[in-house]
């Protein structure tokens, strides 16, 4: 047999994770409502298919944003041309007033540092060959996406080092478990060059506040190593407290900007994976200059650079967008959530995301990890639903799960809750009663009774502007 390079023969890419066996579970036997009712269904995928209908909308009345159409066809030429890996001047632009509007215009962007890329799984990628050599570390808080070990380790050879968060402090990041990992890493001899933060948060769907983030931005400062901010779920926050973006605070705390760069994509806020928009926003000259070099081998095509300046340079689609998607996702989180604590199922509470972080620590039959994989199997393979374990987004407290609830239709999410229903109810002696989760340290998303409708529940007044948080009113039923 030919040999291969290492990269080739080794198992950098991370696929032996059950965060992957699920999407495989799924792909072989996926749930269709008419053909397959008994299939798997996808709840692994953090995908926003909330707001196509509106999307559709704006493209059917906008033909020439298509380069395949009658309106659009004069540009075709200049567009399906040689672009430089600058990328469109409009497209750019476009992309930075838009990062502006998701953060409440609160801060502005400088379309010359936006630098494209294939995605955000590119775009870290970028930011890890660009910050660190093979052999060195980013501190990243726990738990993480599990994508980031292929993301940032597999070709780089990054080392990841975990800052080990916890329950009992609703899994935010101290000051305190920054200095533990940062040392944990020296003993291990690994030259420490950045902490890579997410927020809002994947898998919690939490954000994080003012203080933490000047906290994070003071350590990182002291260290003199580099701040990796993931926000590519900046405008999936659906109600208050509002988003706040590390450009924000960088206005605020005395630092060197050269240690700063934001990844951001059109993937989540959107719920456009497939066109592959990935963002580096570096403040460092030389870091941006890089980068720039090296989006070569992960372009945005032009025609997808063609559409997204035109969308995006519609005002008043993007702010009627952002308030439609957060209003979407306000009632199918609070539907999802309330429908779980129906049968005692908890789950971090969270303001943000495109999944909930469900516990299930009371179905394990003993608290080990061992344990979480043995009731995934069963939720997998007998249940019929992929959901992710928490270990394989380096949970150090087994029994929690991620659960997508924003990429399927309604239909589909009501066969998906009735299943859990079902399972839950054969197995409902291991459910902690509702009075001791009430007791619990821990922020739980449950109900203040078992006995309010769904109705009692949904508001599209509780939704947050693009601009500021608005109080909750009485609330409505929840359709999407």
């Amino acid at each position: 047999m030919v040999s291969m390079s290492k990269i080739a023969t080794g198992n950098g890419h991370g696929e032996n994770s059950p965060y992957f066996d699920g999407w495989k579970a799924y792909e072989t036997n996926p749930f269709h409502p008419i053909d397959r009712p008994d299939g798997v269904i996808q709840m692994g995928l953090a995908e926003n298919q909330l707001c196509f209908k509106f999307i559709k909308k704006w493209l059917m009345e906008h033909p020439e944003a298509s380069l395949c159409t009658a309106e659009g066809v004069n540009r075709f030429k200049e567009t399906a041309l040689f672009q430089d890996y600058h990328g469109m001047p409009e497209f750019r632009q476009a992309v930075a007033k838009f990062m502006g509007k998701v953060r409440g215009d609160r801060v502005k962007f400088d379309p010359d540092r936006i630098v494209m890329s294939g995605g955000a799984t590119g775009a870290h990628e970028m930011v890890a060959f660009c910050l660190a050599d093979p052999g060195e570390a980013l501190l990243v808080p726990t738990p993480y996406y599990p994508g980031f070990d292929r993301d940032l380790r597999w070709r780089t050879g990054v080392e990841l080092v975990p800052v080990i968060c916890e329950s009992s402090h609703n899994f935010q990041i101290t000051r305190t478990a920054m200095e533990a990992a940062y040392e944990k890493a020296q003993e291990a001899n690994l030259k420490v060059k950045g902490l890579l933060i997410t927020n809002p948060s994947n898998p919690l769907g939490t954000i994080m506040d003012r203080e933490t983030l000047k906290s994070i931005v003071k350590f990182i400062n002291e260290k003199n190593i580099h701040l990796i901010g993931d926000e590519i779920y900046a405008a999936t926050v659906f109600k208050d407290p509002e988003f706040v973006s590390i450009s924000e605070v960088i206005q605020e705390v005395e630092c060197n900007h050269d240690l700063i760069h934001i990844v951001y994509s059109l993937s989540k806020d959107m719920g456009f994976p497939g066109f592959r928009v990935g963002i580096v926003y570096s403040y460092n000259d030389a870091v941006v200059n890089c980068a720039r070099k090296m989006s070569s081998y992960g372009l945005v095509s032009s025609q997808t650079q063609h559409l997204i300046a035109t969308m995006l340079n519609d005002d008043d689609f993007v702010h009627n967008f952002i308030m439609e998607s957060k209003e979407q996702l306000f009632k199918r989180h609070k539907y999802f959530t309330w429908s779980l604590s129906q049968v005692g199922i908890g789950s971090l509470k969270s303001n943000g995301g495109l999944f909930i972080w469900m516990d299930l620590r009371k179905l394990l039959k003993e608290k080990t990890f061992d344990a979480e994989m043995d009731l995934w199997r069963v939720i997998i393979n007998e249940v019929k639903l992929n959901v992710s374990p928490g270990s394989s987004f380096h949970c150090h407290e087994p029994g929690w799960f991620r659960v997508c609830f924003a990429n399927m239709e309604d239909n589909t999410m009501e066969v998906a809750l009735s299943r859990i229903r079902s399972f839950i109810l054969k197995n409902n002696e291991s459910i902690v009663p509702r009075k001791l989760c009430r007791r619990s340290s821990l922020k739980l998303s449950l109900p203040r009774s078992l006995s309010r409708r769904m109705d009692d529940f949904m508001s599209p007044a509780g939704i947050m502007s693009p601009h500021s948080p608005l109080p909750q009113s009485p609330l409505v039923r929840a359709r999407t």
